[in-house]
């Protein structure tokens, strides 16, 4: 079932991965209580990507939306950066980013409120995602993942 609207603008290929970003929206949705689903857009920077620490995601609280730059990135990170943005599109909704103080750079550094903001978001965001990738690896096993449902001597095992 689709959940958000997804606006690819980008060079990652949905094909075979757009569920997981539904699927982690409607988690993520139980989990947090927020009300409407953010727009996701996906993007493509290569400048931004040559950069050692470039940007991975934003949220912008006016558009409700999530931007996620995706070149040169595992799925696994771009999913973990969405649902630390869930964390924000939350904060927004409960009226937790009208924060009036310092937005610039370094702003998880000079703006208490932020600061908090910022880390519920990688608590909660990361914490979600994990409980996420957990549940679906124990309803869909898969080779990768059959040891947390099957147990096995260790000497069965090397033999």
């Amino acid at each position: 079932m689709k959940f958000f609207k997804i606006k690819n603008n980008s060079n990652f290929d949905l094909d075979g991965s757009e569920e997981l970003f539904h699927g982690l929206g409607q988690f993520a949705q139980k989990r947090f209580g927020f009300k409407k689903p953010p727009i996701l857009n996906l993007v493509s920077d290569e400048k931004n990507a040559g950069k050692m620490l470039g940007k991975t995601a934003y949220y912008d609280p006016q558009s409700l939306a999530v931007t996620i730059y995706t070149d040169n990135r595992h799925a696994k990170d771009i999913l973990r950066s969405l649902a630390h943005e869930l964390v924000h599109h939350t904060q927004n909704e409960n009226g937790m980013l009208n924060d009036s103080g310092y937005h610039g750079e370094g702003y998880a550094q000079k703006n208490k409120n932020l600061r908090n903001s910022e880390k519920e978001a990688y608590l909660e965001g990361n914490m979600c995602f994990r409980d996420w990738e957990d549940q679906l690896k124990q309803d869909k096993p898969t080779i990768y993942n059959e040891w947390r449902i099957k147990t096995m001597s260790t000497k069965k095992w090397k033999n």
